[in-house]
């Protein structure tokens, strides 16, 4: 799966803050699936973390919609970070993958566990050659809404 890159005449390009990591479009999150045990890994991995196979690991896409597994509301951070947010511990159940990342889409206090939450991409920032870079994080959706 190649890495994908935007750019139109007179726009800057786009791309993944990681080479490897998201795919923009459609918007996915690449990880790895060990063809011996089955099991998926995100961020993707050389080996598998279950069976510590070597050999016959593929690239994955995974799914854009999960569940919120666990979460804390972060209300001190750096300089330049806005406060309140969420993050969280979000399962994507078809891929049997537990991943970290932000939850934005409703207020930190009106998040649940099990709430479901969807795939976005959002700016990361900017490389040193003027692309624009991508980043992901989760938003809340109605329960059982998928886009």
């Amino acid at each position: 799966m190649p890495t994908t890159t935007a750019e139109s005449p007179g726009t800057r390009a786009v791309r993944p803050f990681r080479d490897g990591l998201v795919a923009l479009d459609p918007p996915r999150l690449l990880g790895s699936r060990c063809a011996a045990c089955g099991t998926t890994a995100f961020p993707p991995r050389e080996f598998c973390p279950s069976c510590r196979a070597v050999e016959h690991i593929d690239k994955a896409e995974l799914a854009t919609a999960g569940r919120i597994h666990s979460f804390t509301i972060v209300r001190q951070a750096p300089p330049g970070m806005p406060v309140p947010y969420v993050l969280a511990w979000v399962d994507l159940p078809d891929d049997g993958v537990r991943l970290l990342t932000t939850v934005v889409g409703t207020q930190p206090e009106e998040v649940e566990l099990d709430q479901p939450v969807e795939l976005e991409l959002t700016p990361f920032g900017t490389a040193d050659d003027g692309a624009s870079l991508m980043g992901f994080r989760f938003r809340v959706t109605t329960r059982g809404e998928t886009r």
